[in-house]
């Protein structure tokens, strides 16, 4: 069986009012009200899948404006980000007990991937703070509401 392109990069986003990342114990990053976001990019993903998952991560409105309604994107709450690379959410768990991580580009396309993402959404003018491509890292954060959402690139196609 050939390998297959799976062309849909993923972001989980967790709304929070405060996250950080540490390793060994060095803080590389914090951010106080604003998204967590875990970004996987697959073998396949394309430039344009890129786009479309910074496009919703800022604009996507699910920040609470003053009467209590999801209404509000990162954009309008002038919101950070802690963005952290995140290969796991590539895995398939269809045949037995041990994940398969075959989906996930390789660690020098997806780093150049993933540093793109932290580049052009400062460019949009949001605080960025990151992990450490590759590294092992402690991630700790406050969830608000909790509101967490799995952004797909696929879902373009729909």
């Amino acid at each position: 069986m050939g390998e297959e392109a799976s062309e849909d990069m993923k972001a989980l986003l967790q709304r929070v009012s405060n996250a950080s990342v540490y390793v060994d114990d060095r803080c590389l990053g914090k951010i106080d009200r604003g998204l967590l976001v875990f970004l996987c990019i697959e073998k396949g993903d394309t430039e344009e899948d890129l786009g479309y998952i910074i496009k919703k991560t800022l604009n996507l409105r699910i920040f609470e404006d003053p009467y209590g309604k999801m209404n509000l994107s990162l954009l309008d709450i002038k919101g950070d980000i802690l963005v952290i690379s995140q290969f796991t959410l590539a895995a398939k768990t269809r045949k037995g007990n041990r994940p398969s991580f075959d989906n996930a580009e390789s660690p020098d396309r997806a780093k150049a991937m993933y540093e793109r993402f932290i580049r052009l959404s400062r460019a949009e003018g949001i605080k960025v703070a990151s992990g450490e491509f590759g590294a092992l890292m402690k991630v700790s954060l406050t969830n608000d509401g909790p509101v967490t959402i799995l952004l797909d690139s696929r879902d373009k196609r729909k």
